[in-house]
């Protein structure tokens, strides 16, 4: 059932598909079938897998799962390197480009919400922040609290400040560290125009009833832990304080090593964290008309409707196929 690369297909543009959804709902396998039937590579969307370290605790594609598809953007990144939405937007575009310069079709696959807008639409440019006023930002988020920073950003930007979730403190950071850098309020540089694409991007949306869902995620972190999860978090202590390691998993697990918590309670917590991020992803991109339901236990009818659309140029009701 492979189609060809080069195969003719009624759209006047190169198509990118993208395979989206909650954490541990089954996008890696699907993506592989999906490269597989359209032989082409995977261009990777999920901000931890990029490290090179964390390849348990990220879920990142095994070796024997690279040896079947080639794939972008995974382990390519120490834990102390810089990296952002805005910088994963140049590069896999060039990746984009080149690709699209002989073939008509590419998969993307993740689950990381800003890097697949940053891919399919573009975020708004940003300047760099300074490894310095980063530093700065999280000293004074450890030392003084949240409270103050929010403080300061209802002063300096009261309109993002309205916005903002109050708890969230790396959104807090992130918007000061914006300012510092700029000089202007963060919600000045934010228009959330769409950037027009010289390929149809195609979002594909896997989805599994919840309790399903969140077995899976249960299961998921046991099977992290046999495969050598904790083994991996105590190699990688030493860089706690890297951004790289600032997500869920790690986190948790940290606080077993300090002593805080005990090994069934930082998992407990790592499960139910995982759970209400799964949640997050899922309310992003219910909103998203632009995505193209399908159960995760179907990748039959997944494919048979990609193919469809690969060949015929027209996009189809995805609930035809369900």
């Amino acid at each position: 059932m492979a189609v060809s690369p080069n195969h003719a297909m009624a759209a006047t543009r190169p198509t990118l598909f993208v395979l989206i959804g909650p954490t541990a709902v089954g996008k890696t396998e699907l993506s592989l079938r999906m490269a597989e039937f359209l032989r082409c590579p995977i261009v990777n969307a999920d901000s931890r897998q990029l490290y090179r370290d964390l390849p348990i605790g990220t879920a990142a594609p095994t070796a024997e799962q690279l040896a079947r598809v080639p794939h972008h953007f995974v382990g390519t990144l120490g834990l102390t390197d810089y990296y952002s939405a805005a910088r994963f937007e140049e590069e896999a575009m060039a990746v984009c480009t080149a690709h699209f310069a002989t073939h008509d079709v590419l998969v993307a696959s993740g689950g990381s919400m800003l890097y697949v807008d940053a891919l399919c639409h573009g975020i708004d440019p940003l300047p760099t922040v300074s490894e310095e006023v980063r530093r700065e930002m999280y000293d004074r988020l450890e030392r003084e609290g949240l409270a103050p920073l929010l403080a300061e950003l209802q002063r300096l930007d009261p309109v993002y400040a309205a916005q903002v979730d109050p708890c969230n403190a790396k959104r807090v950071v992130h918007a000061l560290e914006i300012i510092r850098e700029s000089g202007r309020p963060f919600s000045e540089l934010r228009t959330g125009a769409k950037k027009e694409r010289p390929f149809r991007v195609v979002k594909i949306g896997l989805t599994r009833p919840r309790e399903a869902l969140f077995d899976r995620i249960n299961r998921r972190v046991t099977a992290m832990v046999d495969e050598g999860f904790l083994e991996e978090a105590r190699r990688v202590l030493p860089y706690r304080d890297c951004n790289a390691l600032n997500t869920v998993g790690y986190k948790e697990i940290f606080r077993y090593f300090d002593g805080e918590w005990a090994l069934d309670m930082a998992l407990d917590r790592m499960r139910k964290n995982t759970r209400v991020f799964a949640k997050k992803q899922l309310t992003w991109w219910q909103r998203d008309e632009e995505v193209h339901w399908f159960p995760a236990d179907d990748g039959a009818r997944v494919l048979e409707w990609v193919k469809r659309v690969h060949e015929s140029g027209t996009i189809p009701p995805a609930d035809s196929y369900i």
